[in-house]
């Protein structure tokens, strides 16, 4: 596989030459990327879910949180709320869910399309204070393969959201290509060809210290 090695999340070959992520035991793994990029669609497809759910999903003792999930929950409460606050009250929801399933022990795997700094910290403490790893999946989409998803989808975001995210996106893909992943503890890049070809996510290591040192990032192409 080109690109770095990292100790605390590993794309290894199985039998068929797929492709499957190892973790560490009990840690919050935050799948980002852009709108449209296909988050969701990988986590359904790795997690046998439908789109339909409205809470937390747990497979094989792994808790998978998307954010849809605590959109589908207010869907029917929300509807005539001003539009900033059903995406507040949705996202402290998601957030909430990923806090008590950290502290029920993890491990967790939670899609989440905001990458900027702040949200970032935000995920690094709830898991240090679970004493879980934070790591981080970056799906790598170009804007165009993102817009098209969105457009494939039925639900494009706006052009001024969306251009705040790809901005964050950008910075956050830089950053772990110059070598750093904080606040996460490590990170892996992959693009939609390798999404496709992925088999699995699996927690098996051992539980790593939370405020290990940063991790050079893996590019997975």
């Amino acid at each position: 596989m080109p690109g770095q090695t990292t100790q605390t999340a590993r794309p290894l070959p199985d039998a068929a030459g797929d492709r499957v992520l190892r973790y560490p035991a009990g840690a919050l793994v935050i799948l980002t990327g852009l709108p449209g990029a296909g988050k969701s669609t990988m986590l359904r497809r790795l997690y046998a879910m439908d789109g339909t759910e409205a809470a937390p999903v747990v497979v094989d003792g792994v808790t998978v949180i998307d954010s849809a999930q605590s959109k589908a929950r207010w869907a029917g409460t929300l509807g005539r709320a001003p539009g900033r606050v059903r995406t507040a009250v949705v996202f402290a929801t998601h957030l909430l869910r990923i806090r008590r399933a950290l502290a029920a022990g993890g491990p967790v795997i939670a899609h989440n399309r905001g990458c900027g700094p702040l949200v970032l910290r935000v995920f690094a403490r709830m898991a240090r204070r679970s004493g879980a790893a934070f790591h981080l999946l970056l799906l790598d989409a170009g804007p165009e393969a993102a817009l098209a998803g969105q457009r494939a989808r039925a639900r494009v975001v706006r052009a001024r959201t969306f251009s705040y995210h790809r901005r964050r996106c950008e910075a956050l893909l830089a950053r772990v290509r110059a070598g750093t992943a904080a606040p996460a503890a490590g990170a892996v890049v992959i693009d939609r060809s390798a999404a496709s070809l992925l088999r699995g996510i699996v927690f098996d290591g051992e539980p790593a210290s939370p405020s290990s040192r940063t991790e050079p990032s893996t590019i997975y192409r």
